[in-house]
């Protein structure tokens, strides 16, 4: 039974109120840094759908001004599998206001079959044999070997057709995009390591 009185329970609950505002502050202007380093004129990159069927960066936008894309390690990786499951209902969402992809470096055909067998039915590509994941940081060659990282890049088209990207975020445990961390995070003593 919690033995708290009254006056100070509401002396915490008014602390956690001032922390709740200065984590959104915090929040915000991380993405505005992060906006900052983000921004870089884009090439119009040809990528793959899951059937092997080019697709220009540009289409990805439709008739809209931005596009949100996810970077996704692959079907090695259980966290980005992780990531990608929880966009299944969310993507619904946030493609009302913008388009949503997953790009991924796997083939197209690991990845449809991999896509396919987790249900994600929101827009994924693969960018095998192209330059497209290393030129926006999320792959870096060590030993000789591509490390990938994920995360989210947002661009913009403008009336020109021109691509510009607009913000980036990188995936990792605690992050803002994976709700299950933050349950996980309630539970006492508890490893949040992920298998998928």
């Amino acid at each position: 039974m919690n033995n708290l009185t009254n006056e100070e329970k509401a002396k915490i609950e008014k602390e956690i109120q001032e922390i709740d505002k200065q984590i959104e502050s915090i929040r915000k202007k991380r993405i505005e840094l992060n906006s900052k380093l983000a921004e870089m004129n884009v090439k119009d990159y040809t990528l793959k759908d899951r059937n092997g069927k080019e697709v220009k960066l540009s289409e990805m936008f439709g008739d809209n001004k931005n596009l949100i894309l996810i970077h996704n390690m692959g079907k090695a990786c259980s966290y980005c599998t992780m990531w990608a499951d929880g966009f299944k209902d969310t993507y619904k969402e946030i493609a009302k206001k913008a388009p949503f992809v997953l790009v991924c470096p796997d083939t197209p055909e690991v990845h449809k079959e991999f896509a396919d067998s987790r249900g994600w039915d929101y827009p994924t590509y693969s960018a095998a044999g192209t330059d497209f994941i290393f030129d926006m940081g999320y792959d870096f060659i060590k030993d000789g070997k591509h490390n990938y990282w994920p995360g989210v890049s947002v661009f913009e088209k403008d009336d020109d057709g021109k691509i510009r990207r607009v913000a980036k975020d990188y995936f990792g445990p605690g992050d803002f995009y994976c709700n299950i961390w933050h349950f996980l995070d309630l539970l006492p003593n508890e490893d949040i390591t992920v298998n998928s």
